[in-house]
């Protein structure tokens, strides 16, 4: 089949290169319009557009998904499918194109978790199961028939990058059943059910915000689901300190049991919940304790707690 491949990322690299060892045809890549960076204001690519340009794809990256020309152009190709993994969302004028459909590569089982962000918002409400979905394009976001999922677990080890990279792998191998799929035409679809969808937002910075008042495992989850980008962070004395890894410690009693946390060289802040000993940082929740393992002050890199302990605080 000739394909049209969109997408901006890098999670979405694994999916083309799977394209193009197969025996289909990328004939053209659409990703997201060039940037200018740093003081020079260089020109940078997108991931996927470099790593298009590096395989000799023609590239096009427009500014409007509307413009005729560019629609134009997308027709004259005479594509026979489009496939989407982290790009834009497309005009019913752009979708309706390929003779056998256009379908999106989704991080997470849907109807569950619609929208920007699925991959961090199942690690922030502490799921322990996700996968990724295959499904043709509607006027709606993330609402077509699907075609294909896959589960993926989700360990207790994971945070972000490492449930991303999991899923990147995972969703290249979908991207090609489904085009397997596709072409033989032997597949059936499954109609979503909207009563049981919930949405996954775009990451703001107020929800990037710790809350000490949560509980013990929304603290740890946050944490996990923000590392290691773009981090959950809080203020202390007008600065911001991110935290990137955390230990839970679901009852209380056994850190007071098993560590340093009650000797003499423990203190406490009397402002927020954090206790120090010299190598060991140690929050004291409503539900239990969580150790910071790792953590950034504002400025500064990404440090262990014993490390940030030789030059800072959080008591005073």
């Amino acid at each position: 089949m000739k394909i049209v491949f969109m997408g901006t990322p890098e999670f979405a690299i694994p999916s083309l290169q799977k394209i193009l060892e197969s025996k289909h045809q990328v004939i053209a890549v659409v990703s997201v319009p060039d940037r200018e960076r740093g003081r020079g204001r260089r020109v940078t690519y997108s991931p996927v557009k470099e790593f298009a340009l590096k395989n000799k794809i023609t590239v096009y990256n427009p500014v409007s998904l509307k413009d005729p020309e560019f629609i134009s152009t997308l027709k004259e190709l005479k594509p026979d499918l489009f496939i989407v993994v982290a790009f834009r969302i497309l005009p019913k004028e752009i979708y309706s194109i390929p003779v056998k459909g256009s379908f999106n590569l989704h991080g997470s089982l849907l109807p569950k978790y619609r929208g920007a962000a699925p991959i961090q918002w199942a690690l922030i409400n502490g799921d322990k199961l996700t996968g990724v979905t295959t499904f043709f394009l509607e006027d709606k976001i993330d609402t077509g028939n699907i075609i294909l999922q896959e589960n993926l677990p989700i360990n207790d080890e994971d945070d972000f990058g490492s449930l991303h990279d999991k899923m990147m792998k995972l969703g290249s191998e979908v991207v090609l059943k489904t085009i397997t799929l596709i072409d033989s035409g032997n597949y059936s679809l499954t109609k979503q059910n909207d009563s049981t969808a919930s949405s996954a937002p775009k990451i703001t910075k107020e929800i990037c915000e710790i809350n000490w008042n949560k509980s013990v495992f929304e603290i740890h989850n946050l944490v996990r689901g923000l590392s290691p980008y773009p981090g959950a962070f809080f203020s202390h004395n007008g600065k911001t300190y991110k935290i990137f890894k955390t230990k839970l410690i679901e009852n209380g009693e056994l850190i007071i049991e098993n560590s340093n946390i009650n000797s003499p060289f423990a203190i406490r802040n009397s402002q927020l919940p954090f206790i120090q000993t010299k190598k060991e940082i140690f929050v004291q929740t409503k539900n239990g304790v969580l150790q910071i393992l790792e953590l950034q002050p504002e400025n500064r890199k990404r440090m262990t707690a014993e490390e940030f302990l030789r030059g800072y605080s959080l008591i005073n």
